[in-house]
């Protein structure tokens, strides 16, 4: 079996620790914060999941082990990326804690380095074809 060789470092230890490590790669910032294990036989093993586990816990997004609360699916990020064919999905999990339903439509409004979606007031949209706004954050 294999035994941890140091204590791993947590919080903003950590986070110290990655911020003047960032010049090296992952498994060697990984292995000199302490996030690996030495076999019998003397061979270093780095351990990327629980130091990526214990860098996103340090940045105040710990991880809950015991999954969703129904066991299905994954728990909503509140993060997304633009996919190859240049789409981003909003998951289902988002649209249904909105209460959204198939159909609903929205106005798209582009910023510098974001983007609004705006609910469009189906029956007066429907009605006049106007632009419903709605409250902006």
């Amino acid at each position: 079996m294999s035994e941890p060789a140091t204590t791993p470092l947590t919080g903003k230890a950590l986070l110290q620790k990655v911020k003047e490590l960032s010049h090296l790669p992952r498994r060697e910032t990984a292995k000199r914060c302490g996030y690996y294990t030495v076999t019998k036989n003397n061979q270093t093993r780095v351990n990327l999941t629980d130091f990526y586990d214990a860098l996103l816990v340090a940045k105040g997004l710990p991880l809950d082990p015991e999954g969703t609360k129904d066991g299905r699916g994954r728990e909503p990020t509140y993060r997304v990326s633009v996919h190859q064919n240049g789409q981003i999905v909003i998951g289902a999990a988002y649209t249904k804690a909105m209460g959204l339903k198939p159909g609903d439509e929205f106005e798209i409004k582009l910023g510098y380095k974001h983007i609004h979606l705006i609910q469009l007031d189906s029956d007066k949209a429907s009605k006049n074809g106007a632009v419903d706004t709605a409250e902006e954050d």
